[in-house]
């Protein structure tokens, strides 16, 4: 059974591959889709490359101080996990950039149910290669030399954290500082539609779409994903006597978070075949069925896998709270972003975009509570089932089915680039009226995602913040996080600073990017002749340039404020000190998360409803309201938000994997 988690990922691989040759099947569309198609294409591949060549001098660098700090084991680990990382998100980016302009093709075409199955194959790529890889990588490792030490499996999971850092920080940077721009100056001074072509930030808008919603996304999904197994395959390790009494033998349970997301990425299969046939019917029932019926086979299969293992049915139970939490949240996700809240926000409109900020803000504050809730009850019920190990394997359940969570959240750029290229390509109210359909499920599919995406995130980081406990404990027995020490208080406080800084870092580089690309959107305006008119064409690549600039400049401070922060912590104060950090970093990037991608949904859904027709349509003072209030969610949800996610476990497994040097 060892060998099953490296199987699996080499079918996940190879289903991956027959996706790839699904979506390169369809027709690519008329010369005008193409040459819209290859430009983003091409912007999105030449960020990559950037990004990859920095990120490979970062991870060559923190590989060589883990091998003469902890040995080679463990930088091979944190290599290869930086590597599988790296390849999910190129095998995602590349297909998602292949498959948007044949989405608008197949929606000219063919109609809406083809539209539908070219854009969810495209986004099934991302999703089977995050889950394939992870399970090919870690299984390999596990095999190779962490079977009778499972620690050295941690360096995995730091090359994986830096990876997401890097793609969720740059990306978000990148993607949001043309989007504000391109609205800014588009919609709001020049009065033309948000995919105008005469708009020189579209391209880079569409561009930073694939970056930061597909590769940034994929390797937050990726992190946590691994994240969770490495952790609960450290509680397995180090579960006393008394508890491998109530729960099972120490052997399988070290296995079983590898076997779990075995059966996840089986049911996340017959869950994209579920969408496959139901498709022509309804969009957001098709997805929305496909999902489900993956967390429903996963956790029917799970059962009989862990009944044969001789491992106890209280794991079980914790692994089917884990997999209902997480739908809950998405649905309470889905609540704050596409229900009445929206069109209250869109209300308040009425009266101006403050009011309209200040209604959007009250919905992200409430939407905290209900996953919070989700969360705790969680955490409790699976410690009282299976301790800490328990915990872990409910972030393991919450995440198995990750092919088909990812696959419908990939779907979501590609059908927003779908809606922007047909705009672009000047195409008929037929096709707009596909693609605009297509987008708005897409929305849905994205808000329930980033929803899953930070449960994930919660999870998982609870999960490795025990394991870092435990580690410690391994050399002092009477560690404990006691909040009577002056230590573990003095940490919280500190942790609770490191997210709000961050979030104040991200937030900074997109205004100031987003800055620098309206300038020169204006000094086109006034400088090309013609251009507003529609007889000349604008200098895209500019933009697309200043965006990457400012996404690789803008990301290094985070990232290292990031990985030395719980390192100094933890040499100069001490272990106690970086477990109250943690435990103060996790309660605020949880909170900063929800407020910051909620109250950005529900600003961006509100947009939409009025461009709908709502309270005047396009053009209307409360259009112009609800442009401003998106603009202002747009870093929030989609990068200083998701930077929450990435931040508290890239801290969570640094501690881990420090562990043995502070004690």
């Amino acid at each position: 059974m060892q060998w099953m988690p490296i199987w699996f990922g080499l079918a996940g691989l190879l289903a991956a591959g027959w996706m790839h040759w699904l979506v390169l099947r369809h027709p690519p569309g008329t010369a005008d889709i193409i040459r819209l198609g290859e430009r983003i294409h091409h912007g999105a591949m030449v960020f990559m490359r950037q990004e990859y060549r920095l990120l490979l001098i970062f991870t060559l660098i923190v590989a060589l101080l883990l091998h003469f700090s902890l040995g080679w084991r463990v930088a091979v680990a944190c290599l290869t996990g930086a590597g599988c990382s790296a390849l999910a998100g190129w095998l995602g980016m590349y297909t998602a950039t292949r498959a948007n302009a044949r989405t608008t093709a197949a929606a000219q075409d063919a109609g809406a149910p083809v539209a539908l199955r070219v854009a969810f194959q495209g986004g099934a790529v991302m999703g089977l290669a995050v889950a394939a890889l992870g399970l090919l990588g870690l299984g390999a490792l596990f095999l190779l030399f962490a079977e009778h030490d499972p620690a050295q499996l941690q360096g995995f999971g730091l090359g994986a954290s830096s990876v997401a850092l890097f793609s969720r920080v740059g990306g978000g940077i990148f993607t949001k500082s043309a989007d504000v721009a391109a609205d800014l100056v588009g919609k709001v001074e020049q009065d033309i539609p948000e995919d105008d072509p005469r708009n020189p930030a579209v391209i880079a808008d569409n561009v930073g779409d694939n970056v930061g919603d597909v590769v940034g996304m994929g390797s937050d999904m990726f992190e946590s994903y691994c994240g969770a197994i490495i952790a609960s395959i450290t509680l397995a390790a180090s579960l006393p006597i008394v508890a491998l009494q109530a729960i099972g033998p120490r052997a399988p349970l070290i296995l079983l978070p590898l076997l779990l997301p075995c059966l996840g990425l089986l049911s996340s299969l017959i869950g994209m075949a579920t969408v496959a046939l139901l498709n022509r019917y309804n969009p957001e029932l098709a997805l929305r069925s496909g999902m489900l019926t993956a967390a429903a086979l996963f956790i029917g299969l799970a059962w009989p896998l862990i009944a044969g293992l001789g491992i106890a049915p209280e794991v079980w139970i914790a692994v089917l709270f884990g997999t209902l939490g997480g739908v809950l949240i998405g649905l309470a996700t889905e609540y704050s972003t596409a229900g009445p809240p929206v069109r209250r926000i869109a209300e308040a409109g009425r009266t101006g975009p403050a009011t309209l900020i200040i209604t959007g803000l009250s919905v992200g504050m409430y939407s905290v509570a209900l996953p919070l809730i989700a969360m705790t009850a969680i955490i409790l019920i699976a410690n009282q089932l299976a301790g800490l190990y328990g915990i872990g394997l409910a972030a393991v359940g919450l995440l198995a089915t990750v092919a088909m969570i990812m696959a419908v959240d990939a779907f979501g750029p590609i059908a927003d680039n779908a809606g922007g290229i047909a705009e672009m390509a000047g195409l008929g109210d037929d096709t707009r009226r596909i693609t605009d359909a297509l987008d708005a499920t897409g929305n849905t599919t994205a808000a329930i995602g980033k929803g899953f995406a930070i449960g994930a995130a919660a999870l998982s980081s609870v999960a490795l913040i025990s394991a870092y406990v435990q580690a410690v404990r391994l050399q002092q027995p009477e560690f404990s996080l006691d909040l009577a020490n002056p230590e573990v208080l003095g940490g919280i406080f500190l942790g609770g600073i490191v997210p709000v800084v961050i979030a104040g870092l991200c937030l900074t580089a997109v205004g100031e990017a987003a800055a620098e690309i309206m300038r020169e959107i204006r000094r086109q305006f006034e400088d090309i002749e013609g251009l507003l008119a529609g007889r000349a064409e604008p200098d895209t690549d500019r933009c697309i340039a200043i965006a990457s600039r400012a996404a690789l400049r803008h990301m290094v401070l985070p990232v290292a404020l990031s990985l030395l922060t719980p390192a100094l912590i933890g040499l100069f104060i001490g272990p106690a000190a970086l477990g109250g950090m943690l435990a103060g970093a996790l309660l605020g990037c949880v909170l900063l998360a929800l407020l910051m991608s909620n109250a950005g949904g529900a600003w961006d859904n509100a947009k939409k409803y009025v461009e709908a027709g709502h309270l005047g349509g396009k053009g209307s003072d409360v259009h112009k309201a609800s442009v401003v209030g998106d603009t202002v969610g747009d870093p929030f949800k989609d990068t200083a938000g998701p930077a929450m996610n990435i931040l508290i476990k890239l801290m969570a497994i640094v501690s881990l994997v420090l562990a043995p040097l502070l004690v």
